[in-house]
């Protein structure tokens, strides 16, 4: 196969509502969060590429066929199913050795914008939207399960980045030939995660994110060889104004293997 160029797809995750995404706590404070979110060496939280990766792809394989989701493996049994499967594994990679192909998605680690981050370092000075924040980057929330024939409680505190808090994210998708329905189907992955959660406990309402400010740049073979920069293609105020029609992107043909 044939690396055409690169399309990079920059933009920004807004938390509508408190996130939370597990990590470890190295120490144990009586009293203290039960569960943590994950974070940098400086402390920071931010989103693992492989938590919106996941998410991404479980919910285009919940859409298209839960044979797929279970398994891995193309359903062959459905013929047009079986078709938007193999897109899933061409865009997503795939752990089955018999239908390996070229991942056509890279998603990187999603960080902590730096207006939020200023806010967030200046809230004692009532500045921006975290005046409140019960911790440096995070909130605690108090969960609570009852034994439905005790009504034994077992409450626990869960840390979470606040509603509002923004990151920036940034996705890379390479093109083998011509590509253009792989990159409509991470548009819709992006949609399904919009209207769906992110994170854990999005049943109870964590994780509701936006997609704003997107940006698509383009750096083909060519620019390569040419040590040339990537060219700004478009930039969209928010998800549903994406629009992939006439981008003057050089696709190439279709490949018979992958």
């Amino acid at each position: 196969m044939k690396l055409m160029g690169k399309i990079f797809i920059d933009g920004i995750i807004e938390l509508k509502t408190g996130l939370h995404i597990g990590g470890s706590s190295t120490a144990l404070d009586i009293g203290g969060i039960d569960s943590n979110v994950i974070k940098n060496a400086q402390g920071i939280p931010y989103i693992p590429g492989s938590s919106l990766k996941g998410k991404m792809r479980s919910l285009m394989e919940l859409k298209y066929s839960a044979y797929t989701q279970r398994t891995g493996k193309v359903d062959s049994g459905m013929e047009k199913a079986a078709d938007c499967n193999a897109d899933i594994q061409r865009l997503f990679g795939s752990v089955a050795k018999e239908a390996e192909t070229k991942t056509r998605i890279i998603v990187r680690d999603a960080f902590i914008s730096e207006e939020t981050l200023h806010e967030m370092q200046n809230k004692e000075n009532g500045e921006g939207g975290f005046t409140n924040l019960e911790l440096d980057y995070t909130e605690g929330k108090w969960e609570n399960t009852l034994d439905r024939l005790t009504s034994a409680a077992n409450p626990r505190q869960l840390e979470r980045v606040p509603a509002g808090a923004k990151f920036n994210f940034s996705l890379v998708f390479n093109i083998f030939g011509d590509d253009a329905a792989l990159l409509n189907m991470v548009f819709e992955a992006l949609r399904l995660v919009q209207d769906d959660y992110l994170g854990g406990s999005g049943s109870r309402g964590y994780g509701q994110v936006v997609f704003e400010n997107i940006l698509l740049s383009y750096k083909s073979a060519e620019n390569y060889k040419k040590q040339e920069s990537a060219q700004e293609i478009r930039l969209f105020p928010t998800l549903d104004e994406v629009s992939l029609n006439n981008l003057p992107i050089e696709w190439g043909e279709n490949h018979a293997q992958d």
